[in-house]
């Protein structure tokens, strides 16, 4: 399932770290099975990655609007 950057930006920060930990899960063990050959889905590694990308960005976009630094 995509996320969508609108869907991202309604959620709450505490939710937003929650699902990024998850994605991030998922994601090493999409690689580890690719890796074992027992990956059935290929496609599911670039949706999650996407995924964790817009995650990062929304979040540094409120970093950005908040004025806060790296």
């Amino acid at each position: 399932m995509s996320l969508s950057a609108d869907e991202i930006r309604k959620m709450p920060r505490e939710d937003r770290l929650k699902q990024l930990n998850e994605l991030e899960l998922e994601l090493m063990k999409l690689r580890a099975q690719a890796a074992m050959g027992t990956l059935t889905n290929v496609g599911r590694i670039k949706v999650v990655r996407k995924n964790i990308a817009r995650i990062l960005t929304v979040q540094r976009e409120e970093e950005i609007k908040s004025g806060e630094k790296r």
